[in-house]
């Protein structure tokens, strides 16, 4: 299995969010994901969501599931969010996700693919998901913007933005190169249908001079031109799913392990709520507290 990067346990809404005034990149993700977004729809998956900053995003679908792969980001997702029937939380790795095929109209994944060691094997689940011709809205970080090829021309970093090869700057964070993700896309059938850059003004001088409402204006008005050139640190794909048409799936879950949709339940108070156990391969996984933790299957005897 590829490596994952875990924020189980981690403080990730007060440290990186409000403790650092990240409004600016908040704003401008905001603005990118509502130019982009079908405004309506039956059932929409985010990966990543972690405390649901993006959540009020979707209030014109009918369902949405919210998959992290730390439980502890959910939890916190349920405290920020209240009790709304329309949700549901699932605890999920993007490489093996519980989902069948072909189920969601629509599905978003921001600040998650910089995380991904194994980017082909995360979009092929992606469109695997997807209904035919359905959206998917995926942001990345970039290594081919303005600021990196300064720094390289000036010889300030030793590596190379042309290199189309993904950077791993840090452990699990990585940029990539645009032509390289272009292509990831392509293998996977996904088919890009627009692009927006965004983050075009992000530098702490900017930030603490320039009132936030012009820099959102100002990064809203560059950020149709990501469909000609790519410059900026964040990209924004809109993508849609090139699959046949099929017959609608008549449940939301399949086993992570065999794929398999036959589960039946039991109750183990000591364990879960209930257990969702596979059929034909008899691995188990908890529903506790109003979440679906398909992380770690549960031993059953």
């Amino acid at each position: 299995m590829p490596r994952i990067c875990d924020y189980e346990g981690s403080h990730y809404r007060t440290e990186f969010w409000e403790g650092h005034n990240r409004r600016y990149e908040d704003g401008v993700e905001r603005v990118a994901i509502q130019n982009l977004l079908p405004r309506h729809g039956q059932r929409l998956i985010e990966i990543g969501a972690g405390f649901g900053r993006l959540a009020d995003l979707y209030a014109g679908y009918r369902q949405v599931v919210l998959v992290d792969y730390a439980r502890t980001q959910l939890e916190e997702a349920q405290r920020y969010l209240g009790q709304q029937n329309k949700f549901i939380y699932v605890v999920a790795d993007i490489y093996q996700l519980p989902f069948v095929d072909s189920f969601f109209d629509t599905l978003t994944m921001v600040r998650v693919m910089h995380h991904l060691a194994d980017v082909p094997t995360a979009l092929r689940e992606v469109q695997r998901i997807l209904a035919p011709e359905g959206n998917a809205l995926i942001e990345y970080a970039s290594k081919f913007h303005l600021k990196a090829l300064a720094r390289w021309v000036l010889r300030q970093q030793n590596w190379n933005p042309f290199d189309r090869a993904p950077l791993e700057f840090v452990e699990l964070n990585f940029d990539f190169h645009p032509t390289w993700m272009r292509q990831q896309f392509a293998a996977a059938a996904l088919s890009i249908q627009e692009t927006r850059t965004l983050s075009h003004y992000r530098l702490d001088f900017l930030k603490r001079h320039i009132p936030l409402a012009w820099l959102i204006k100002l990064d809203s008005w560059a950020q149709p031109t990501g469909n000609w050139w790519q410059l900026a640190p964040s990209v924004l794909l809109k993508a849609k799913a090139i699959k046949p048409i099929c017959s609608f799936p008549t449940g939301i879950f399949c086993c992570p392990t065999c794929r398999s949709t036959k589960f039946y339940l039991t109750e183990r108070p000591t364990i879960a709520d209930q257990l969702f156990i596979c059929h034909d391969c008899q691995q188990g996984w908890a529903f506790r507290d109003g979440i679906y933790d398909f992380k770690t299957a549960i031993a059953l005897h």
